[in-house]
This record gives structure tokens, C-alpha cells and sequence, in this order.
């Protein structure tokens, strides 16, 4: 495959549509109670993983009556269940894998995730790592150039330094245009920008940049 989606146990109504996103090419993850999320949408993921914690006997009595490969473990353990899912995950060697879910929720927990998220993003450059919900998706981005696909329903994009200065900034195709501009920590100045080409380029020398792109509703 593809393209694996993971989709953990925040709340359902921040979930975008992953009936939009389904296709031969994507195996879907539940973690916990994501895997209850993705059932009561109709979809029943390949891999169901976590320790179970936050559902039913009866919830994890179906999920393994359903699900073809179902790991549980226990509560006490060092990763969270996001992050073993995505250890799962890599080891399909996919070109990109989605994480949903993982907002809306506890602070922490999104904290937690966002941190993990640029932690493998810098150790599996051949992969493609984002979050989403209905209404955002991040990305992370290392030094060098990449392309932003212009997508309605995201029209609003902002990029912010994370873990120190991002520099040689250069963005084209958007309607705030610039050259050689440095992000540092805590800038705000690129917040809210417009794609306006259907391709976008994003380029920088030095650093690692987050990507927001939004949309009103």
C-alpha cells in the first residue's frame, strides 16, 4: 500500500472524511478507540492496536472478531498507543501515513503526537507524515524544496519554525510571496497565507518548518 491512515480515539466529530480517502492503495489503523470510530463509519481496519483501555469488554470482543490483526497491550508500557501504531505502521514501508484522531481532545496528549510526529518525520524522510481533522491538516517540512498542492476545502496555509530558526525562506504561488525570509521561534508573521497557483513551492536552507493548512468552517 500506499498510504496507511491512523486513526485514534479523539473525538468523532473531528474526524474528516475518511470515506473520501479510502481506496485500494490505503490500509487503515484503529488505536483504541479509534477502531470503534472507523466500525461505526463503516470501515474496518486491517490492524487494530493499544491497550483497550477506553472501551468495552464487549467493544474489544468485536474488534477481534472483526479485525484480522488486533495487538493488545498493557496499560503500563512506555509508548502511547499512537506511537506503536505508527511503529506498526513503518514497518509496512508505506509512502505516507496519515494520523487522525489525535485532536480535539487533551492538550497533552496533541502535544505528545506533534512532538513524535517531527521526531520521525527528521528519521523516515522517505515518508510522508501529516495530521488532520475536518478542518486542518499539519505537515512537517525538512530543509530543501517541496510542493503544496492547492486544495479548496484548505485554502488557508501557515508555516511556523519548530525546534529553532528557519531560514532562506522562499515561497512562490502563494498570494504573500517571498525571498530568502528567516521564521524564528515564535514568529507569527506567516500565519493565514493564500494559495493561489495550483502548485505551490516551499523552500528554506535550514531548520524544520510546520505546516498548517486550514479552512474556515
Amino acid at each position: 500500500m500506499n498510504r496507511i491512515i491512523i486513526c485514534a480515539g479523539g473525538p468523532l466529530e473531528e474526524l474528516p472524511d475518511l470515506q473520501a480517502c479510502s481506496s485500494e492503495d490505503t490500509l487503515f489503523i484503529g488505536v483504541d478507540r479509534g477502531t470503534v470510530h472507523l466500525m461505526d463509519l463503516g470501515i474496518i481496519p486491517s490492524i487494530a492496536i493499544g491497550d483497550f483501555d477506553s472501551i468495552t469488554a464487549t467493544q474489544l470482543e468485536l474488534i477481534k472478531e472483526c479485525v484480522e490483526e488486533v495487538s493488545v497491550f498493557n496499560s503500563d508500557k512506555d509508548e502511547t498507543d499512537t506511537e506503536l501504531a505508527i511503529i506498526r505502521a513503518l514497518e509496512l514501508e508505506p509512502e505516507e501515513i496519515i494520523l487522525t484522531g489525535v485532536t480535539g481532545g487533551r492538550l497533552d496528549h496533541f502535544q505528545s503526537v506533534l512532538h513524535l510526529l517531527y521526531r520521525l518525520q527528521f528519521e523516515n524522510a522517505g515518508v510522508l507524515f501529516s495530521i488532520r481533522n475536518a478542518s486542518n491538516e499539519l505537515a512537517f517540512f525538512r530543509s530543501g524544496v517541496h510542493r503544496i498542492y492547492k486544495v479548496d476545502e484548505l485554502p488557508y496555509v501557515s508555516f511556523f519554525a519548530f525546534g529553532g530558526t528557519v531560514s532562506g525562506l522562499t515561497l512562490t504561488g502563494f498570494k504573500y510571496e517571498t525571498v530568502n525570509a528567516e521564521i524564528g521561534m515564535g514568529m507569527t508573521k506567516f500565519t493565514s497565507n493564500e494559495l493561489i497557483a495550483e502548485v505551490c513551492t516551499i523552500s528554506f536552507r535550514q531548520g524544520i518548518c510546520l505546516m498548517v493548512r486550514s479552512s474556515d468552517s
